[in-house]
């Protein structure tokens, strides 16, 4: 009878990943946001012939979720706050989340624990909610101050 090496069939854990390889997907991410931002700061949205013009607002006149985005983020980019809330107000919101969603994601990546994000269905149809309402609001007559 063959005499079996107990360590022969035991299975190692992996390295633990440097943190730099960790990092390299957020870091990555954050890149092309920032990448993103610097052009449209220096592509100026307010000026006509840069950007395409919205379908939904050049066939029907009505106002997307969208519009006002491309003016909202130049105006961040260039710290001003209020011209950003008044080009799309939602937009603005959707920039914080993603500042406080990328910085959690570090934060763990960094600490090595799992990332998991799993919304939920009654975040999800709150969210999509939120955005029909701000759509609609934006497009009733006493919604002009939402207007871009």
């Amino acid at each position: 009878m063959r005499d079996v090496n107990a360590d022969s069939h035991s299975v190692t854990p992996p390295a633990p990943t440097p943190l730099m390889a960790r990092l390299a997907v957020p870091a990555g991410i954050l890149a092309a946001v920032v990448g993103a931002f610097t052009y449209v700061a220096a592509v100026d949205p307010n000026e006509p012939g840069h950007y395409p013009v919205c379908p939904l607002l050049r066939v029907t006149g009505l106002y997307c979720p969208g519009c006002g985005g491309l003016r909202s983020a130049h105006a961040f980019a260039h710290g001003d706050l209020v011209s950003a809330l008044h080009a799309n107000a939602m937009a603005v919101a959707g920039y914080v989340v993603f500042a406080v969603l990328w910085t959690v994601w570090v934060v763990r990546v960094a600490r090595g624990r799992p990332v998991r994000l799993d919304p939920g269905p009654v975040l999800l149809w709150t969210l999509g909610a939120l955005l029909l309402v701000f759509t609609v609001v934006r497009n009733l007559p006493y919604g002009g101050w939402l207007h871009p």
